[in-house]
Parts: C-alpha cells; structure tokens; sequence
C-alpha cells in the first residue's frame, strides 16, 4: 500500500502542496484532478522520488521512502513515472526503446514482451520506426509502453493522453487501465480530464491551489461538488438563489446543473432569455440569460434566439 502525508511542499517561499493525506491499495486507480498549476505534477515527483518531501512522510508498505537526497538515481525502481516531458530516444526504434527497458537475456521472450506491449498501445506496425519520425501522439504511447515493460507496481502519469486525438484515446484508455487492472498494477494519473477520471477510477481527488478539495469515489465526488470551481470539471454549473425554487425566503445560493434544469409550461420565478444553442448529440445546451447572468440547461430541441422561457428545477 502506497500511504501519502504531505503537511507541506514549497518551492522557495512559494507554497505548493499543503496537507496533503491519501492511500493506494494495490490494483487501484486513483486521479487527481485539478487546474493547471494546482500542483498534480509537483505530487507526481515527490511520490516517485524526484524532489525531496522535508514536512512529511510518503511510504511503501510500510517503508518510508528516503527520495533523491538517499539514492543515487532519483526515482523509486518499483514506479515508473510518465511524464509530459517524454524520456524516449529519438534516434532509435520503436522496438529499441521498448527493449532498452528488458533484460536482455532471453531475445525471445523479450521480443514477445515488445510485441505484447505494442498491441496494448496500437502501435504494432511502428515498430521498427524512428521514434523521431513520429507524431507527438504516437511518441506519448511509445513512452507508455516504455513505462509498463517492467511491470512496474506504481505507474504514475501526468496527463498521459494529452496528445493523442479523441478517437483513439477513447479506445486507448480502455486498453491502458484495463490492462494495468488485470496486473494489479496501482496508478495514480494527473488529469483534467473528469470523464476519463469518472470512467476509469477507483478513487478522485480535486486539487486547488495545492490543496485537497474534495476526495472519495467517483460516485461520491461525482454528487457530492460543493463549489463552481468542483462542479466545473463536469460541465456547465448554475449558482443560483435557493429560494427561487421554493418559498422560503433564504438567500442561501446552490449549485444547479443544466440537467437539473426544464422548461416549465406555467410560470415560475426562474424566466430567461435564450441566447444560443449548442448541439451535444442527444440534447442541446442551452446558454441563456437569467437577468445579467449567464444560465444553462438542457433540452432535447433546438430553441430560437431571444425566446423567453420559465424553467424549473427537477
């Protein structure tokens, strides 16, 4: 079990990451999702052993680990870390690199490994390519398939399919964390991406300027928001009054999602102007204005410029 207790981490006098407390079981996944700056890829080196952890303690099995300032080559053997910046030789093949990180000792069985790991991250018919002489996407798999040959017992990623275009990270996600689910291999990605991190993860954690926000099943993170900067990383996210739904008379402002959002036939106190309408497959977004505000919510129909509509919370 990985067990993280950052009380602090600062570069100079900049605070980075502040209290800072979770724990990983093997085989699970846990994403850390969070603005760019809020500290992920900070966590990410100091887990793995590349920066020193003064105030606090990160341990394995119940092993402290010591970090760069006890070990000759920063990094614990057990993780692999995949970083934004790809550790991958241009001017050798897809192949090579792969086996750079094998024994060496059995050419067979390392070439069955090489090809194993190819299929897992599609690039089977690259093998025998120059790295260099590929795209930024196609190098980011060649750097994940690099991370797994040693079947590490952490991976840890910082935005592992930033480069790969939509189409295939779909499919390549599924294969990835499948596989590092079937080989009990924990892992920890830094993210933005919150429907990757619902799909794939055992545990989310929000970061916020260094700091958690809100952490649990993706299921509980998932119902549980309480801010618009949490609510954020799930779509559109409404502040308004509660009171416009009822009849108290309680200023207390709620978080309302667009889905918590109809078109009433009878007057409610919630009327607002339509501004656009934008297509998402099997319903429209609709940005609409509630005085000055900007408001939206879904319908399953295009709606004009300008209509004035009564919404209603369900």
């Amino acid at each position: 079990m990985l067990k993280v207790e950052i009380d602090s981490f600062s570069y100079g006098d900049k605070s980075v990451l502040k209290d800072i407390a979770f724990t990983l079981n093997p085989g699970e996944h846990l994403s850390i999702l969070g603005e760019s700056g809020c500290g992920k890829s900070t966590l990410l080196h100091l887990i793995y052993g590349l920066l020193h952890l003064e105030n606090g303690r990160i341990s394995y099995n119940q092993k402290k680990l010591l970090g760069p300032t006890h070990t000759l080559i920063p990094g614990e053997p057990f993780m692999k870390l995949v970083a934004q910046e790809f550790n991958i030789m241009p001017f050798s093949t897809v192949g090579e690199n792969l086996s750079s990180h094998l024994s060496g000792f059995d050419q067979q069985k390392d070439g069955e490994r090489i090809d194993q790991l190819l299929e897992t991250v599609e690039l089977e018919a690259f093998k025998d390519t120059l790295v260099k002489n590929l795209s930024g996407g196609q190098k980011q798999r060649v750097a994940l398939a690099k991370a797994l040959a040693k079947a590490p017992e952490i991976l840890l990623l910082d935005e592992p399919f930033s480069n790969i275009d939509t189409f295939r990270k779909n499919k390549l996600s599924r294969k990835i964390f499948s596989y590092l689910k079937s080989n009990n291999i924990s892992c920890i990605t830094a993210t933005h991406d919150s429907e990757e991190a619902l799909t794939f993860s055992d545990q989310i954690i929000i970061l916020k300027e260094g700091k958690i926000q809100i952490s649990g099943s993706p299921e509980y993170v998932y119902q549980n928001v309480s801010t618009p900067y949490q609510a954020g990383f799930f779509g559109e996210v409404n502040m308004l009054p509660e009171n416009l739904f009822n009849d108290e008379k309680t200023s207390e402002v709620i978080l309302v999602s667009p889905r918590q959002l109809k078109i009433s036939e009878e007057w409610t106190k919630l009327e607002v102007k339509v501004k656009n309408s934008y297509f998402k497959g099997n319903y429209y977004l609709i940005e609409s204005l509630y005085g000055e505000e900007i408001l939206f919510f879904e319908h399953p129909k295009k709606i004009m410029e300008n209509t004035q509509v009564w919404l209603k919370h369900v």
